[in-house]
């Protein structure tokens, strides 16, 4: 399974993936994380990739 990595040093914490994707991810003080890895599911994490304007989110290896 893919999991999604956050880079904090590029995230602006504007919360566009936390809005299309709740399950997945969530805010941690001004920069979101990836608190459920396993529910990717749920949601589309392709979006909240394309959709984040700094590209701060990536799939880990």
């Amino acid at each position: 399974m893919k999991v999604p990595y956050v880079d904090p040093d590029l995230c602006s914490g504007c919360e566009t993936c936390v809005s299309l994707c709740p399950e997945v991810f969530t805010m941690q003080g001004d920069h979101a994380f990836v608190s459920s890895p396993d529910k990717c599911g749920t949601c589309d994490v392709q979006e909240a990739m394309d959709t984040c304007p700094v590209e701060a989110i990536k799939w880990a290896d």
